[in-house]
């Protein structure tokens, strides 16, 4: 089983912080269930930045070890030559229009541009140009 939760705010500081907290969510596992152990992936992170370092490989492990809960976190990509590779055939993809674009699944490609029905409401004005303009 997973759970999706937050380390940190996404947006202007005005915004509330994203919920639930690691933190908060790792003492009502801990209450509520006893858990022993716990891995911990930064699926918003592509590296090992101030933010993943602090909040999670400090804080988060040092709640986990006050409770005695085996805390694991999980690598970012950084710079894994294949995500570097898979980023360059991104790259390439976008600038010459005559590379076939991979994908895995069956939908295939994603669209590069946003549509016009993409988001509710609406988007703004200029979102969703392609990088290959």
């Amino acid at each position: 089983p997973w759970e999706l939760v937050f380390q940190s705010r996404s947006g202007p500081p005005h915004q509330p912080w994203l919920e639930p907290d690691v933190g908060d969510r790792i003492v009502e596992l801990y209450t509520e269930r006893n858990i022993k152990h716990i891995v911990i992936q930064p699926i918003g992170f592509i590296s090992d930045h101030m933010e993943v370092l602090y909040d999670l490989d400090l804080e988060a492990k040092e709640l986990c070890d006050s409770l005695g809960i085996a805390m694991v976190r999980a690598a970012t990509p950084g710079i894994h030559p294949q995500f570097v590779a898979m980023l360059r055939k991104l790259i390439q993809e976008r600038l010459d229009p005559n590379i076939p674009k991979e994908s895995l699944g069956a939908r295939g490609p994603n669209h590069d541009e946003c549509p016009a029905s993409c988001c509710m409401g609406g988007r703004p004005e200029g979102a969703g140009r392609s990088v290959s303009r």
